[in-house]
């Protein structure tokens, strides 16, 4: 059995994963075959990509990459509700703080004191 206690939990809430038919994942050793019967018992159908093929969910991959080198790796985080409020903030920044190269430099959602300085 591969699923942890927060994974079983999941099982009655879904989450983000509420009103979704597919869930699209890697070949990660993390998603066992309980855990893929696990998803389908929300009605949610696990599609395995094919191996050695990242570009197929490039913008997924980049995401991961972007929060892990600019929130997780410099925070010591204790439990889920730091994890949550980290990640939060993050988001919060990754869309009105941040600029984007692939976007000309601009930020994708400025807030409205930032809308007003441009």
């Amino acid at each position: 059995m591969c699923c942890s206690s927060s994974t079983w939990r999941l099982a009655g809430w879904w989450g983000c994963l509420r009103g979704c038919r597919y869930l699209l994942h890697d070949r990660d050793a993390k998603f066992c075959q309980s855990f893929r019967e696990l998803i389908k018992t929300g009605g949610v159908n696990p599609l395995r990509l094919p191996a050695r093929s990242p570009n197929l969910n490039s913008y997924a991959e980049r995401w991961v990459r972007s929060v892990k080198e600019e929130c997780l790796s410099r925070l010591i985080l204790f439990g889920e509700s730091s994890l949550r409020r980290a990640l939060q903030q993050y988001i919060v920044h990754y869309h009105a703080e941040r600029n984007h190269q692939g976007k000309d430099n601009r930020i994708l959602f400025p807030s409205q004191t930032e809308a007003r300085r441009n």
